[in-house]
């Protein structure tokens, strides 16, 4: 199945400083063909906090965030046969809004099951994204 595209649009001010969009497009997408259907949509990402609003060139597409940087992204999982791909830890503070299907977010102690509208706060904890569902997430 393929996903609807990401729509980006990045704003600055213009030297007269008035504001403006130098981007409106598809957000770039990174794919890996070890896993079928998923995908990491780049939104943004900074170097450094706070961030620079000044810098004119478009950050690299980063799967992880910089040490004292912030990271952006669209995650596309796709639905699994296994019950997951593994635990893993990050020392990330992770936002998760689940924008479309239903996943579930395994815990070592409890596994919890969301939906669209669910959001998440990962404070650096061992954890595990399962599709069990039969549609791609969008998170």
């Amino acid at each position: 199945m393929r996903m609807k595209p990401v729509r980006r649009i990045v704003c600055v001010d213009g030297r007269d400083g008035k504001s403006k969009a130098i981007e409106d497009g598809p957000a770039p997408v990174r794919t890996d063909p070890a896993r079928p259907g998923f995908s990491s949509t780049f939104i943004w990402a900074t170097n450094s906090t706070p961030a620079s609003i000044d810098t004119a060139s478009e950050p690299t597409h980063v799967l992880t965030p910089p040490p004292g940087g912030s990271l952006c992204s669209v995650l596309t999982f796709p639905p699994e046969r296994a019950s997951h791909r593994g635990m893993r830890k990050t020392r990330t503070l992770d936002f998760c809004l689940i924008l479309e299907g239903e996943i579930t977010l395994v815990l070592d102690t409890e596994e919890v099951h969301l939906k669209a509208g669910d959001t998440v706060v990962q404070r650096g904890t061992h954890h595990a994204w399962s599709n069990r569902s039969i549609r791609p997430c969008v998170v």
